[in-house]
């Protein structure tokens, strides 16, 4: 599950939200930076850090927007936001072939399988997989949002927004192998 470490920052930000959204935003940049740092440390190619990268970007200017406008009507929506921003970083990934899958894979995956046609597909679908799941979440949380629906229904849309790909994520790459196997 090293695919969940890169989405660290983005659960810490929706639990620590709820004191308010520039506590959460702190909290999300803080650990984006951290993780970036440790992967740098590690000597992980920048590369294979798009996620890390992208969530730094957009922690780094909801902090500072969620700091200067405080009481902002964004806040109410920034869980749709966060999402969209997601499926933003994954569909882009996906347009300049480089999906972000593919630098968590490299980073559990010997060197000799990088540039394996199945290898690349795999993690094309994977990315794609998690585009879907962003995209959907978002537009299921911004009609929460203008619904009013509450933090319960919206921490639900978070939860399987995260979970379901990440099931798929875990069990694809195995169909995979084992087609192949057979």
């Amino acid at each position: 599950m090293n695919y969940l470490r890169g989405f660290v920052p983005w659960i810490a930000f929706a639990v620590l939200s709820t004191l308010g959204w520039q506590w959460g935003a702190l909290a999300g940049l803080v650990l984006a930076l951290g993780l970036f740092v440790q992967g740098r440390r590690k000597g992980t190619p920048l590369d294979t850090q798009v996620l890390e990268i992208s969530t730094i970007v957009y922690f780094a200017v909801l902090t500072a927007f969620s700091c200067a406008a405080p009481t902002s009507p964004v806040q109410h929506f920034v869980g749709a936001i966060s999402m969209a921003w997601l499926a933003i970083t994954a569909w882009g990934g996906l347009v300049v072939k480089r999906p972000f899958t593919l630098g968590i894979a490299k980073r559990q995956t010997p060197k000799e399988y990088w540039n394996m046609p199945i290898f690349l597909r795999v993690n094309v679908v994977l990315t794609a997989a998690w585009a879907i799941a962003f995209t959907l979440t978002a537009a299921v949380l911004a009609v929460l949002d203008v619904m009013q629906a509450g933090t319960v229904a919206s921490i639900v849309v978070q939860v399987a927004g995260f979970v379901i790909p990440a099931i798929f994520t875990a069990r694809y790459p195995e169909r995979v192998r084992a087609r192949q196997t057979a």
